[in-house]
């Protein structure tokens, strides 16, 4: 049994664009429109709505494809809610864009967190148990930062095989500007710590660090003892790729004098199993639109913020229908138009919002090559859609073109309208403990790395010569787009281990 103290810094996500919104209140009609950076347009919708004491009817949130987030934006902040409550005391437009200093002080970043962990391993690196404490300088206000102290302790589980986990965390409000969400939420510094720890008792005990994760390797499917659900896990594989790549077993310990190898692991959900708001209702909604052009309109409430996600929406709904990209528009995160979504974090687009358009995509397919079987004259089971052409497979006579299908299912029932929802199963919302719904998913993602490093002994200073990183992606729809998503995650873990720290003068 070891125990051991780690302290992580405060950081900020420092994304690219700064915080602004725009504010448009129609004194007339009692209505307003806000034009906002946000993450989460629908919470945001909400949030304004109650503040000023308006029906949430009379309110229209826009989110315009500008990049960035990482967290700062899953809550509703201070300045959209003034620039709303300004425009309707000046019956107008009001326009608030905060500088880069303005938007750190708005905060919402990785708080400054303590960590006692205590673990018991026996000889062959099999972990027996663990006991955490963590406690987390929030900030002045609560906000989403609320839910971090709880990921902090709820992930604990779900990548090791840990039968007696005890966890105590502690969010301490401090004359600070407020913490919350920022990549990889509420998990960042407690995966540090007990990776460190982890190494620390391999080297006592003469193990390889590689040794001591595979000893604690878990068996998918299952369910941790605090309910989370493990439905697949590619931490193996991820495992056996760093370490070919970065040619460990050959090179660990016979590198040049300061130079050395380390490891670690992780992990994180891919989609929160329950919305910060919950109302029943599903937890994506996709809906699709045939035009009478020929193209196909997507509208989700999801708001791309950088990752690609209206990208995946399009490909998703092109490959179902068959037909090419180009005639896809996919229209995104306004209220006054598009479906509600539960908005960008917890990584939840690509698997919920990915579905709901699957499942919208496919019942518009069933309903054009109804159409075309009509046309052709047989079950519509016989038919398919590819490269924009329905046919009977085998059939070197029977082929429609796509305009021509489309028009003959418009004159069917006029505008063509379908709908596609997701939602998580109830057995993968967590346990049924407070605060058991945190870090529950329909799949976690793993990720194991291997970081070469040279140490100047005489000044100290360090340089990272080479990184080894894989992570378990399930299938990569854009993988341009998901190397991009690892190599910046890479830089961002990095940046926070070697450099970046925020510190207050006087309060501020």
């Amino acid at each position: 049994v070891r125990e051991e103290s780690f302290t992580c810094a405060e950081v900020n996500h420092a994304m690219m664009e700064p915080d602004a919104t725009l504010a448009e209140y129609d004194p007339e009609r009692g209505h307003l429109t806000l034009h906002t950076c946000t993450q989460v347009p629908f919470y945001v919708h909400l949030t304004v709505a109650r503040c000023l004491g308006l029906d949430t009817s009379k309110v229209r949130v826009i989110k315009p494809f500008v990049g960035g987030g990482f967290g700062h934006r899953t809550e509703t902040l201070n300045f959209e809610i003034i620039a709303a409550l300004l425009a309707r005391a000046a019956g107008a437009k009001v326009m608030v864009r905060l500088s880069r200093e303005e938007t750190f002080l708005t905060h919402r970043g990785r708080p400054q967190t303590d960590v006692r962990l205590k673990i018991g391993m026996a000889k062959d690196g099999r972990i027996t148990a663990a006991e955490a404490e963590v406690v987390m300088a929030g900030g002045a206000y609560a906000g989403y930062g609320l839910v971090t102290i709880l990921y902090a302790g709820a992930l604990l589980h779900g990548i090791y095989a840990i039968e007696n986990v005890k966890y105590d965390g502690y969010r301490v409000y401090t004359n600070t500007p407020p913490c919350g969400a920022m990549r990889g939420h509420g998990t960042v510094d407690v995966r540090h710590a007990f990776e460190c720890l982890l190494d620390r008792m391999a080297r006592e005990f003469g193990l390889d660090p590689f040794a001591v994760r595979r000893a604690n390797l878990l068996e998918a499917p299952l369910f941790t003892p605090n309910g989370l659900m493990v439905n697949s896990y590619g931490l193996p594989q991820a495992l056996d790729a760093v370490e070919a790549a970065s040619g460990w077993a050959t090179r660990r310990g016979k590198l040049a004098p300061g130079r050395g190898l380390g490891m670690a692991c992780s992990h994180y959900v891919s989609g929160a199993a329950k919305p910060v708001h919950w109302t029943g209702e599903p937890h994506a909604v996709v809906q699709m639109r045939l035009e009478f052009d020929g193209a196909v309109t997507v509208l989700t409430g999801a708001p791309d913020i950088g990752q690609g996600s209206t990208t995946m929406v399009a490909q998703a709904a092109a490959e179902v229908l068959g037909i090419s990209m180009d005639r896809v528009r996919v229209i995104t995160a306004d209220s006054a138009v598009t479906p509600k979504d539960n908005g960008a974090y917890s990584s939840r687009i690509t698997f919920m919002v990915g579905n709901a358009a699957i499942g919208a995509a496919q019942a518009m397919r069933d309903k054009l090559t109804a159409a075309a079987a009509d046309k052709l004259g047989v079950a519509a089971a016989e038919v398919i859609c590819e490269g924009e052409t329905f046919f009977i497979p085998g059939s070197s006579q029977s082929h429609l073109p796509w305009q021509e299908v489309v028009f003959a299912a418009l004159a069917r029932e006029g505008t063509i309208t379908t709908k596609g929802t997701f939602s998580t199963p109830e057995k993968a919302q967590g346990g049924k403990h407070r605060g058991g719904a945190v870090g529950s998913t329909m799949g976690f993602s793993y990720g194991a790395q291997v970081v070469e490093v040279e140490v100047d002994a005489a000044t100290g200073q360090i340089e990272v010569k080479q990184v080894w990183a894989a992570l378990d992606v399930g299938r990569a729809l854009n993988p341009l787009s998901v190397e991009g998503q690892i190599e910046g995650s890479v830089w961002m873990g990095m940046a926070q281990a070697m450099s970046e720290e925020c510190s207050y003068l006087n309060g501020l």
